[in-house]
């Protein structure tokens, strides 16, 4: 229920920032590629989160959980925030609520912390290595409250690389060098849990014993093939993005 009120909240949010910004004649900065993009990132995290997905990653299949983690932390936020790029990011909370924060120097300090490139990795590193530590992830998949936790800690997490790989507010917190360089290290660090999931030949995961005609094994390497997709995906269309600039201005000066 707590996820559907959520998304509830958030579409409502996004609905009034592009109604305010369409009011003041910029509807070009609040398309409906931009709605669509909106609506699609929170239906994959609700989906996620309360479909019959949920219901096969509690205690079914491992490779089911890693899809969940993965459509929460990553690709989720990744549609979200590129949809708020730009002033939809300033009008996407009322004003009577963004100005008593924006004046809050405690708030602002925290903000710039955590959306420094090295914390915003740190974190998201953090997070990924410590929920997939066996005792961890069972312990989670065991108790309702530890494993609504662990996918606050995956939504946060997500949203603050995602927010410096596409830079919605135009801070430049990194160059475009920095965010591929991001995207990379991101991608790096997936592929250690990666070969570690595909590579081990015994279930690490007590829990998961497989189901539905799929062995542990089996399933627990679909959940390192699982990961590894999403992220070539999700990031590689990101680098794709950022580097296409480059790629024309490069073909524009070779045909002159």
């Amino acid at each position: 229920m707590i996820p559907v009120i959520a998304a509830v909240v958030a579409a409502l949010l996004f609905a009034q920032a592009v109604v305010r910004l369409r009011r003041r004649g910029r509807g070009d900065l609040a398309g409906w590629h931009r709605v669509a993009l909106f609506a699609v990132g929170l239906a994959v995290t609700v989906f996620a989160l309360v479909g019959p997905l949920d219901r096969v990653a509690d205690d079914k299949l491992l490779s089911a959980h890693m899809a969940q983690h993965v459509l929460i932390g990553d690709l989720g936020p990744a549609l979200m925030v590129t949809a708020l790029r730009g002033p939809l990011l300033v009008f996407f909370l009322p004003a009577p609520i963004l100005a008593p924060l924006a004046r809050n120097a405690r708030v602002r300090a925290v903000l710039g912390t955590l959306l420094r490139p090295r914390v915003a990795f740190g974190l998201w590193a953090a997070n990924l290595a410590l929920w997939h530590v066996p005792y961890l992830y069972d312990k989670a998949a065991e108790h309702e409250l530890l494993h609504d936790f662990e996918h606050v800690c995956w939504m946060f997490a997500g949203i603050l690389v995602w927010t410096l790989l596409v830079d919605p507010g135009s801070h430049r917190r990194l160059s475009v060098g920095g965010r591929v360089a991001l995207a990379a290290a991101m991608f790096a660090a997936g592929q250690i849990l990666t070969d570690v999931l595909v590579f081990t030949f015994t279930p690490l995961y007590p829990a998961y014993n497989g189901a539905y005609g799929v062995s542990a094994v089996t399933d627990q390497q679909l959940a390192g093939i699982v990961m590894m997709v999403e992220q070539l995906l999700t990031l590689g269309t990101c680098v794709a993005l950022l580097l296409r600039p480059r790629w024309s201005r490069a073909r524009l000066a070779a045909a002159t």
